[in-house]
């Protein structure tokens, strides 16, 4: 895994600490750690980073001044990704950071942190343009959505899939999930795009594409 450059936003200090500690123990680099929003946008303007990790209510309200400070990122820093990161699951906030922007974007909640490997490697998926839904929030997303036709004609184990891909996975990390082979995976992929309508033909991300169907964004 490549190693990256992050940004923390965590108006916790023994929590802050905690993910730089852990982060630069696994041979990334922290270039900043910071305890609000405003911090948070010198600090990526400054070291321009790889991802940042922004918890989403921060000072002085501690209502969503890191959600809006994350959207600002993404308008005014693409090249950044943003993990959002929350003690509560709040499916309004990530709504509004999907709909700023697909790519390079995370949401899980602070517990996930328990779980160094699986938290790096979504902070990874994340800086590397990809997507880092918490199971929790997509299982919310997905069942708050307008269910088109589409998405009621997949089947069981095709739900299965889109759900594991909704939260950034591989096919790869998919197959090992539900003890598959990667060849029935693709399958199950090929068959969601098919019946969503998603020919291969098109120039967008049929992947994006298909999670956002999923979770009524």
């Amino acid at each position: 895994m490549p190693a990256m450059r992050i940004v923390i936003a965590e108006d916790a200090a023994v929590l802050r600490e905690l993910l730089a500690q852990m982060l630069t123990e696994r041979g990334n680099e922290v270039c900043a750690a910071v305890a609000d929003a405003d911090a948070l946008r010198s600090a990526v303007a400054e070291h321009r980073p790889d991802v940042t990790v922004v918890d989403i209510r921060m000072p002085p309200t501690h209502s969503d001044e890191g959600l809006r400070a994350a959207i600002d990122i993404r308008r005014e820093h693409p090249g950044t990704g943003v993990l959002l990161f929350s003690q509560y699951i709040e499916t309004r906030f990530a709504t509004r950071l999907l709909a700023a922007g697909s790519a390079g974007v995370g949401y899980l909640l602070k517990d996930r942190v328990a779980n160094t490997a699986e938290f790096t490697e979504a902070l990874a998926r994340v800086a590397a343009g990809g997507t880092a839904l918490d199971p929790e929030v997509v299982t919310q997303l997905a069942g708050g959505g307008r269910r088109t036709a589409e998405i009621e004609s997949l089947t069981a184990r095709e739900h299965e899939v889109l759900a594991l891909m909704a939260e950034g996975r591989s096919n790869a990390a998919i197959a090992q999930t539900l003890v598959v082979s990667a060849g029935t995976v693709e399958k199950h992929v090929a068959a969601v795009f098919s019946k969503l309508g998603l020919p291969s033909s098109e120039d967008t991300n049929r992947r994006v594409i298909a999670v956002l169907r999923y979770l009524g964004a």
